[in-house]
């Protein structure tokens, strides 16, 4: 007797052995056996899972002509499909008849509709915004909700949400279906050429020509804002202490942050307004007082105290 023929002997007399551990349930016997072999194919569905996505995901970034939009969409295809294959392989390895799952499957609908709404929710949205190319990785957004506004760039698209890189280096999870329903400005979506508006007082009396050149130059001293289209000045109101005015500029890389090169143009304004002396001023108002009874009363009471 070989070797071989030993070693499938024991096995099955080991397998006896486990499948006599157990009790009936009507029809079905239940057995310790069972519960260990569940037990390994439930550890080789995941093994089979992690091992075959990544596979399957490396294939794909492989593939040439595939734009970084694309190459996600097939990334989490291949990923949905790998996870369902091996999770019906293995309800099929543990002897569990597909057909008699119909039975459960109005109970299971119902389970999955209020129990997995939001994370269906935000499967099919994910794959509907790599399909339409709405928002990519790479792409510069600000996205509206009730605590404010999230500005970074989009890092990653996952299954359940994207990941956001802001400029403080934090990564803010935001769920897809958020984006499906929310109000999100896209600042890199056709072109990332972005215009930034940033407002300038000058005092009343002020040279405006000299004003305009002044902070043009000052624009034009950041190293990024765009030459073409060049700065340009608007005047935007009378003020109540102040003339109001608009510094209109363009950037390129809005990836690299807006608050910094609006900081730039705003520094630079400032010393050159200063150094030619045209002034800022602060605000200020203009006290009228009506002659009445009271306020001449108030007039002697304040000078026979003065006196």
């Amino acid at each position: 007797m070989s070797e071989w023929t030993k070693l499938q002997r024991s096995i099955a007399q080991v397998a006896r052995s486990l499948d006599d551990v157990g009790f009936d349930i009507g029809r079905t016997h239940i057995s310790l056996f069972n519960a260990v072999w569940m037990v390994v194919v439930v550890v080789l569905v995941i093994v089979f899972g992690r091992i075959a996505g990544r596979v399957g995901r490396r294939a794909v970034r492989s593939m040439k002509g595939l734009d970084p939009t694309q190459r996600a969409l097939g990334e989490k295809l291949m990923t949905v499909t790998v996870w369902t294959v091996a999770v019906l392989v293995g309800i099929d390895a543990v002897g569990i008849n597909l057909t008699t799952l119909t039975v459960f499957s109005g109970a299971f609908g119902l389970a999955v509709g209020f129990g997995l709404q939001k994370t269906f929710g935000n499967l099919i949205a994910g794959v509907i915004l790599l399909m339409d190319r709405s928002i990519k990785p790479g792409d510069v957004i600000a996205v509206n909700d009730t605590k404010g506004s999230t500005f970074g760039v989009v890092s990653a698209i996952g299954v359940r949400a994207i990941t956001v890189a802001t400029r403080d280096d934090r990564e803010i999870l935001i769920p897809n279906e958020i984006l499906m329903t929310t109000q999100v400005e896209n600042w890199s979506h056709s072109s990332k050429q972005v215009g930034i508006t940033i407002p300038v007082n000058v005092a009343y009396g002020s040279d405006l020509d000299l004003a305009e050149k002044l902070l043009l130059e000052a624009a034009l001293t950041v190293p990024r804002v765009l030459r073409d289209p060049a700065p340009s000045i608007l005047f935007s109101a009378f003020g109540a202490s102040a003339i109001e005015l608009l510094i209109y500029i363009s950037i390129d890389d809005p990836e690299n942050g807006v608050g910094n090169v609006r900081s730039d143009v705003l520094k630079a304004a400032w010393h050159a307004l200063k150094d030619s002396g045209v002034s800022i001023p602060l605000p200020q108002s203009d006290v009228t007082l009506r002659d009445s009874d009271g306020l001449r009363v108030l007039a002697e009471a304040l000078g026979r105290r003065a006196s």
